[in-house]
């Protein structure tokens, strides 16, 4: 019988352990399960495995991927599809071999269309209303989404999901990408950046973090944009200047804000912070205005991806095992 390969998982929630048992034994492996996320803290726990899987909070520091490479850790696979956490130029340095995860698309293209439509009915103005009885109507006076346009930044898995989901309302659609995708040009027109900003009722953003992205959202390019814009963020929360949003709201050239993402967020979603508390001024802003439905980085949670995160996660570890390559490698 072949030898099992010992693994760590970082972060390994209740919810995943399911979909890490059955593929354990399809892929041969031993994982340890570590709750606690990866941190010079918790790193010793690694020791005695060739590879680790994480998850996007775990911290991958050049100082964690050395601690890793001098426990004999060769290998590193995120269950996340984003992967801004890891230090790639650290990794080549010390021949740790990185990867990233692809899951289901629909579950945050879904999520990301939820958000648009709440905005663009009032509905948390509405269910705010019903906890004190209030049933009238002034103020909830919504716009359909066929008569609006929508500003894609970003064609990529997601954004095509989300693209094709827009198309069913009959809406504009226009799309922004460095790299634009052939089939995508039946369901909308690519444009320029500044194009996309000053004609966009809705931008949802479904772009990669990178140096050039960061803050793509900020001061400039909300001046530039059409007054009661919506801004849909479910992608990485640098995305955006937070203060620049805000200031955008507060002076209502920007309608409305879907985030479930935040470049603060760190330390506080995914945690309960309901006996330790925090302080965040940023939060504490948005969650008091009534056009921001603020939700805390859960777009991805359904049942299909988090089964392919952990498979995704695992699978690459397989690989890099007995290739030293792996589908989702990070080059």
């Amino acid at each position: 019988m072949k030898e099992t390969i010992k693994v760590t998982a970082f972060a390994s929630r209740p919810d995943e352990r399911s979909s890490f048992d059955l593929f354990e034994d399809k892929l041969n492996l031993e994982i340890k399960h570590v709750a606690n996320q990866l941190s010079l803290e918790v790193v010793e726990q690694a020791k005695g495995c060739v590879g680790v899987t994480v998850l996007g909070n775990c911290d991958c520091s050049k100082e964690v991927l050395e601690a890793l490479s001098k426990l004999g850790v060769k290998y590193l696979a995120s269950r996340s599809a984003g992967y801004n956490n890891i230090d790639v130029e650290a990794a080549k340095e010390l021949n740790i071999k990185i990867s990233n995860a692809q899951y289901s698309p629909n579950c945050v293209a879904d999520f990301a269309i939820m958000l648009a439509l709440m905005l663009n009915r009032k509905v948390l103005t509405g269910l705010k209303r019903n906890v004190a009885n209030d049933f009238s109507l002034p103020g909830l006076q919504g716009q359909e989404m066929k008569n609006m346009t929508v500003g894609i930044i970003g064609t990529g898995r997601i954004g095509q999901a989300v693209i094709k989901n827009y198309s069913g309302f009959g809406c504009k659609i226009i799309g922004y990408d460095l790299y634009e995708n052939e089939e995508m040009k039946k369901y909308i027109t690519y444009v320029d950046l500044d194009y996309l900003f000053e004609n966009s009722d809705i931008i949802s953003l479904h772009t990669p973090l990178f140096d050039s992205t960061y803050h793509i959202i900020n001061k400039d390019s909300i001046a530039k944009m059409k007054k009661g814009v919506k801004i849909i963020n479910t992608a990485r929360g640098e995305l955006i200047d937070t203060q620049a949003l805000i200031d955008g709201l507060k002076s209502k050239q920007i309608g409305g804000a879907g985030l479930d993402v935040l470049e603060s967020e760190k330390g506080i979603f995914h945690n309960d912070c309901r006996l330790k508390g925090f302080v965040n001024d940023h939060i504490s802003i948005l969650k008091s205005l009534d056009n921001v439905v603020l939700t805390n980085h859960f777009a991805f949670y359904t049942d299909q991806a988090v089964e392919d995160m952990v498979y995704c996660g695992l699978n690459s570890l397989s690989q890099f095992i007995n290739t030293n390559t792996a589908d989702f490698e990070i080059k």
